[in-house]
């Protein structure tokens, strides 16, 4: 669930405040109608889904095309901008008020108003998807959707039989397989209400709250700078499930403290970017991606949830590994005893955070609740913290100052999570009217002779290279499109496949050339970025190696019904990344330690791999 801002022309992602980009009354109306929206719709889930969705899409078209423009936005850009919106609103209008009629076509265009319909839906889609996170995946789409069309004329393999301009056209924006299909469902019932809980988190105290814990916890150990913004980035990212304002809220107090211990800037900055990445992997949210992942394995999310907990702790033990290495090349001290908040202090902010996450995680856990009715719940309880300001006092001016923050920051990225759901609905909705996806699938398979360790890195280079490009969920959808598929055909488990592709999709934020959370802490570090994403690449050593393990030892992912085979499974993988860690990082300038590290990274990988 990443997101760039900072683009002419582009809209503000999440982690920026109301002044920053000059958001007007109109906004935060806006703002207060696409969040009243998806939480009326979680309560009442009897709306049919050829209303719902086309509405999702209807309150995101305005945080894209109309608002939240940055001054150096050019006249082209935000002239069109109107245009494009306002053409997107009729035709999401024109889908609501004719649902009743559309239903009984099956799928097939009808007169030349119905054809400008979807010609002017698809168009808008795919230049709100280029908008809010540039071009690549807008052009996938577009490359996808004239597969849909020059079937017929392509030789061998990879060509179809073709299908009428009216079924193509169809199937993508009057029925439930394209733009309106089950992830574009996902987006309006279930990501929306968790991107809105983390945008009212991000408004208030939470930040305060974790980040004294986190203090006061890992303050007082050997790098406690760096241990610090590992913990707090990993209790941030757990709720928020977006890195890139990972990075940008708990990296704006963690970098510069680092720095001020005496941390090289390119370390400072490694640290927080690797920790921010691992809020994406690490429950109870994970990002937009695992919920798309629960529709597309058909498995309650809460299994989900628990299947990949060891993994995404262990992600967070290769980064610490990697902290206490080198925190003896550098000789990083602890915190001074006056830079502790205190156990008073933690107390009285810690609740700021403990409510919003005990309620959610209470709610998945004993009630029959679903996962919206968990979110608001927990959103309800954090916007009424909002009136609390940082010395404990009420303030109604600060809460409905907060509240305004809160609402736009939540609909702005809901808004961009909605335009690469959407846009990824032409991709999946082209993959099952032609059958390509199941012919990349079978390429695959052949590709990789039938060897499963071959598939697995083909996939992961797949993952790898889309990732550089798309955001966390767009890469992740089109990898398992083509390729989970094709591991579970050499004997993976659906969820085994999934999670693979999920957090090899993940590499693109600390992963050069293009490595958002690399980027934006190199920014706040004010270094040049490439030593930060080298860095990042040694303390992220667990999105390379961690997938690969559970593979190998897939007891990894059983803590729910084979406890003690998966707490082994972690404590052997973990002794791996160690070695790992220490083989590819280093310590001390000794002959003894380089001599170490010779044999630790064989070692690593035996105790991995062939134990």
């Amino acid at each position: 669930m990443t997101s760039e801002s900072g683009s002419a022309g582009r809209p503000v992602a999440l982690g920026v405040t109301i002044d920053d980009v000059h958001y007007g009354s109109a906004a935060i109306l806006l703002a207060a109608l696409s969040v009243g929206f998806h939480v009326y719709n979680a309560f009442t889930g009897l709306i049919p889904n050829l209303i719902t969705r086309p509405l999702h899409l209807a309150l995101a078209l305005p945080f894209i095309f109309f608002v939240g423009y940055r001054d150096d936005a050019s006249a082209l850009a935000r002239h069109s901008g109107y245009g494009f919106g306002l053409v997107g609103l009729a035709a999401c209008a024109f889908i609501i008020f004719n649902r009743t009629d559309l239903i009984q076509q099956f799928g097939a265009i009808r007169g030349p108003e119905q054809y400008a319909v979807a010609i002017a839906l698809i168009v808008v889609v795919l230049e709100m998807a280029r908008r809010a996170i540039k071009i690549v995946l807008p052009a996938v789409a577009a490359l996808v959707l004239g597969y849909a069309f020059a079937g017929p004329w392509i030789p061998g393999y990879f060509g179809h039989s073709g299908a009428t301009v009216s079924y193509i056209f169809g199937t993508l924006t009057i029925t439930e397989g394209g733009l309106w299909g089950t992830l574009t469902g996902t987006s309006v019932n279930v990501i929306a209400m968790f991107v809105i809980l983390g945008g009212f988190i991000a408004a208030g105290q939470a930040g305060t709250g974790f980040m004294a814990f986190a203090t006061q916890i890992a303050g007082r150990l050997r790098a406690g700078g760096a241990k610090v913004a590992i913990l707090s980035s990993a209790f941030y990212g757990s709720i928020s499930g977006v890195a890139a304002a990972n990075t940008a809220t708990t990296g704006m107090v963690t970098i510069p403290a680092m720095k001020r211990l005496g941390y090289p800037r390119s370390l400072a900055a490694s640290v927080e970017a690797v920790a921010s990445t691992g809020g994406q992997i690490l429950p109870p949210v994970m990002g937009a991606g695992v919920f798309v992942m629960a529709e597309l394995v058909r498995m309650p999310y809460t299994e989900i949830m628990v299947a990949a907990t060891l993994p995404a702790l262990l992600f967070f033990m290769a980064a610490w590994f990697g902290v206490q290495t080198y925190a003896r090349r550098y000789d990083l001290p602890a915190l001074s005893r006056d830079a502790l908040p205190g156990w008073g202090a933690v107390a009285r902010s810690l609740p700021f955070f403990l409510l919003p996450f005990s309620i959610l995680i209470g709610t998945l856990a004993f009630t029959s609740y679903t996962l919206a009715y968990a979110a608001v719940f927990a959103t309800f309880v954090t916007w009424l913290t909002l009136i609390f300001e940082e010395d404990g006092t009420l303030s109604l001016a600060g809460w409905w100052r907060r509240t305004q923050l809160a609402l736009v920051t939540a609909a702005t990225q809901v808004a961009i999570i909605a335009a690469v759901i959407v846009c990824a609905g032409i991709i999946v909705g082209v993959f099952n009217m032609t059958g390509l996806g199941v012919k990349l699938t079978s390429l695959i398979v052949g590709a990789s002779g039938g060897e499963l360790w071959i598939a697995l890195l083909l996939t992961a280079l797949a993952g790898l290279v889309l990732g550089m490009e798309l955001p966390t969920t767009a890469a992740y959808v089109i990898v398992a499109a083509v390729a989970a598929p094709a591991l579970v055909e050499l004997g993976i488990e659906p969820l085994y496949a999934h999670l693979f592709v999920f957090w090899y999709a993940l590499l693109c934020t600390i992963t050069p050339p293009v490595c958002g959370n690399v980027f934006i802490a190199a920014g706040i570090a004010r270094t040049p970025w490439l030593p930060v994403a080298g860095n990042a690449m040694r303390l992220g050593v667990g999105l390379f190696i961690v997938p690969l393990g559970f593979i190998a030892n897939p007891a990894l992912l059983l803590i729910a019904t084979e406890p003690v085979a998966a707490l082994g499974a972690m404590a052997q993988i973990a002794v791996g990344l160690w070695l790992i860690s220490f083989a590819i990082i280093g310590g001390v300038r000794r002959l003894a330690f380089e001599l170490a590290r010779l044999v630790a990274l064989p070692a690593g990988l035996g105790v991995i791999f062939l134990v």
